[in-house]
C-alpha cells in the first residue's frame, strides 16, 4: 500500500474506501503488510488498549472470573431469560405480522442489553418483545460512533484529527458526544452498583446466583483498597464494546450464510433433532455440555467467523528489534497491520476453495464418529492468538450456538429480494445495510 510523505496511506485507503477489506486483501497479497498508526484513547486503560503488567494485571482479573462455574452458569441462564423474554416473541410477532426484520439490528439489540445485564445488572431493554415497542436506545447508538471514530484515525494522519478534536469538528465532534453520553451511562450504573447494599458480601455462593454481579465480582476480584472508578470504568467499556459488536456481527454472517446455503440449515435442523429432544422438553434446560455435541453448527459459526471476522484488521507494534517467520526484519516502534478478514481468504492458508462457505472442513469422520478439528490460532484467527487470544471464545461460541438453536429450529429466515449484503467499513465487521430479513414460523 503506497505510503506517501505528509498524506501517508491516505490517499489509497480513500480511493478504495467502498472496498476495503477486499483491497486489504489483494495488497497483502502482493506486499505481505503496511504500517498503521492509530489511537484507541476511547478505550482508556481498558484490557484492549493496555500492555505490561497493567494488561496482565487486567487479564488475570478477568481470566479468573470468566472461568469460575458461577459466572459461565449466569451466563447461559441470562440468554435464555433474554430469549424467551424478548428474541422469541419478537420474531413470532414478525412471523404472525409479516413484517421484515433487520436481524442486524435485532442482534445487537439483543447482545447489548445481555453483556449489560451481566456487566453492569442492568438491562437497558433495548430489545423489546414486540415490533410496535421499538425505540431508539441512546446509550446503545453511541457505541456505533465509538467504532466509526476509531476506524478514522486509522485512516487520517494525527494531527488532522487531533486538530478536529481540538475544533470540535468532524468526527471528532461526534467522538465528543457519544464519549459524554456513554460516560454518563456508566456512571449512573457504577454509581448504582457501588451504592447497593455496601455491606452485603459480593463473594456469591451457588445459592446466590441469581443475583450474581460481575461488576461487584470484578470489585472483589481486583482486590481493590479503594474504589478505582477509572479501572472500573474503563473496563466496562472495553467488555460492552467486546459483548456487543463482535458477537452480533458474528451472528449476522451466520445467519445470512445459512438462509443463503439451504443444505447447510438442512443439516442443523437434523443435528438439533438429533441431539435434543426439542418435541417433548424445552431444550433450554439442557445443559451446556450437549452443546458439545453439535459437531456441524460448531463447524458452520466456525467457517461464518473464518469468513466474516468480527475484528477485521489488528494491529501489533513491535517494542524491539525482531524477525518475523516470514524472515522480515522488524525496527523498534514499527507498526505491523494484518488483515484477519483476508487471512480467512488466502488460498495458501485454506486451498482453492478458501472463499466457499463449507462446514465440512471443520468436521473429521473417523470410525463412525464426527469430531470438530482443532485448527490452530495462529491460522484461524477470529480470536487473535498468542497471550492475546481472547478470552471470552468459549462464551462467545455458547451465545451464539444457544441463540442459532432457538432461532433456527422454530423459524426460517429468508433474504429479502434485491436486499445488498456487504460489509460496511469499520473496525467491526457490520454489515453495510443490515440483514433484512422474512421470518417464517416452523411447524417442526
Amino acid at each position: 500500500m503506497p505510503n506517501l510523505p505528509l498524506f501517508g496511506m491516505l490517499p489509497a485507503m480513500l480511493w478504495n474506501l467502498s472496498n476495503i477489506h477486499e483491497y486489504f486483501t489483494i495488497t497483502l497479497k502482493q506486499s505481505g503488510g503496511s504500517e498503521f498508526h492509530q489511537k484507541f484513547e476511547v478505550l482508556g486503560d481498558g484490557i484492549f488498549n493496555s500492555d505490561s503488567h497493567i494488561w496482565k494485571h487486567q487479564r488475570d482479573i478477568l481470566q479468573s472470573l470468566l472461568n469460575q462455574n458461577i459466572f459461565q452458569n449466569f451466563f447461559t441462564k441470562s440468554i435464555h431469560k433474554k430469549l424467551e423474554g424478548c428474541l422469541l416473541p419478537l420474531l413470532n410477532d414478525a412471523s404472525e405480522s409479516k413484517t421484515i426484520v433487520d436481524l442486524q439490528n435485532i442482534f445487537q439489540r439483543f447482545t447489548f442489553d445481555h453483556i449489560c445485564t451481566m456487566m453492569l445488572a442492568f438491562d437497558p431493554n433495548c430489545l423489546p418483545s414486540k415490533f410496535t415497542e421499538f425505540q431508539e436506545v441512546v446509550s446503545e447508538k453511541a457505541f456505533n460512533n465509538i467504532g466509526d471514530v476509531i476506524l478514522n484515525r486509522h485512516f487520517f494522519p494525527r494531527t488532522l484529527w487531533k486538530l478536529q478534536k481540538w475544533l470540535q469538528i468532524g468526527s471528532e465532534k461526534h467522538s465528543i458526544s457519544s464519549q459524554q453520553i456513554i460516560d454518563q451511562f456508566l456512571h449512573e450504573c457504577i454509581s448504582s452498583n457501588l451504592d447497593e447494599d455496601k455491606s452485603r458480601d459480593i463473594n456469591c455462593t451457588q445459592e446466590d446466583e441469581p443475583n450474581f454481579n460481575m461488576f461487584k465480582a470484578l470489585v472483589k476480584e481486583s482486590a481493590m483498597e479503594q474504589t478505582d472508578y477509572k479501572f472500573l470504568s474503563d473496563t466496562a467499556i472495553n467488555l460492552l464494546l467486546a459483548g456487543r459488536d463482535t458477537v452480533s456481527a458474528g451472528l449476522s454472517w451466520f445467519f445470512w450464510l445459512v438462509s443463503t446455503h439451504p443444505n447447510v440449515e438442512t443439516k442443523i435442523l437434523e443435528e438439533i433433532r438429533a441431539n435434543f429432544k426439542t418435541s417433548e422438553e424445552n431444550w433450554l434446560s439442557s445443559g451446556v455440555e450437549n452443546l458439545n455435541k453439535l459437531v456441524y453448527l460448531h463447524g458452520a459459526i466456525s467457517e461464518a467467523l473464518r469468513l466474516f471476522p468480527p475484528v477485521p484488521f489488528e494491529h501489533k507494534c513491535a517494542i524491539k528489534s525482531d524477525i518475523l517467520p516470514s524472515g522480515d526484519h522488524i525496527s523498534p516502534n514499527t507498526m505491523i497491520y494484518y488483515s484477519l478478514y483476508s487471512m480467512g481468504r488466502m488460498e495458501q492458508i485454506w486451498g482453492n476453495d478458501c472463499l466457499e462457505f463449507k462446514p465440512e472442513r471443520w468436521i473429521l469422520e473417523r470410525e463412525g464418529r464426527s469430531n470438530n478439528i482443532d485448527i490452530p490460532s495462529y491460522k484461524f484467527i477470529a480470536f487473535n492468538a498468542g497471550p492475546r487470544s481472547c478470552l471470552g471464545k468459549s462464551i462467545s461460541f455458547i451465545q451464539m450456538k444457544i441463540v442459532a438453536i432457538a432461532m433456527l429450529w422454530n423459524f426460517h429466515f429468508q433474504v429479502v429480494e434485491g436486499h445488498l449484503v456487504c460489509p460496511r467499513v469499520s473496525v467491526i465487521s457490520h454489515m453495510k445495510h443490515g440483514l433484512k430479513v422474512h421470518v417464517t414460523k416452523r411447524s417442526n
